[in-house]
């Protein structure tokens, strides 16, 4: 059995973005040069995400509304969690929402999805760096 490993790292300049990461997981996987498998997919972040959907603007607009909905950004004084000098309490219930990691079988060389899938990142708090990790184990 062979591993893999690879950090993608991201800066969104604004507070929130989904990101399609599937052209990197698929070059991760390449690279590996492993054909049957898993690949792990995580945000090595707690104010971001990693998920499987659809690549589509109106359902990402449809996510947008409803997580402000579920943890709106204002007013900060809301969340526990900024006492502490933070802003980003919505962040960490956006996360704890939407998913820290996804899973996906290797067929033959490529990520084994169904149809319309494919794996983003999202970013809840965003400003800085962040990275996600790419694990890929098979052979």
């Amino acid at each position: 059995m062979k591993s893999y490993r690879q950090e993608l790292w991201f800066n969104v300049p604004g507070r929130r973005a989904f990101l399609n990461i599937t052209p990197q997981v698929q070059d991760c996987l390449f690279e590996s040069g492993i054909t049957e498998g898993l690949v792990l997919v995580n945000a090595m972040h707690i104010t971001a995400s990693v998920f499987i959907n659809d690549d589509e603007r109106g359902l990402h607009q449809d996510y947008e509304d409803w997580l402000e909905g579920l943890a709106p950004h204002e007013p900060v004084s809301r969340y526990r969690h900024n006492r502490t000098g933070e802003d980003n309490g919505d962040a960490h219930l956006k996360r704890q929402v939407m998913g820290r990691e996804v899973v996906v079988a290797i067929t033959d060389g490529q990520l084994d999805f169904g149809p319309w899938e494919q794996i983003f990142y999202g970013e809840f708090d965003g400003g800085r760096r962040k990275r996600v990790l790419v694990k890929i184990i098979g052979d």
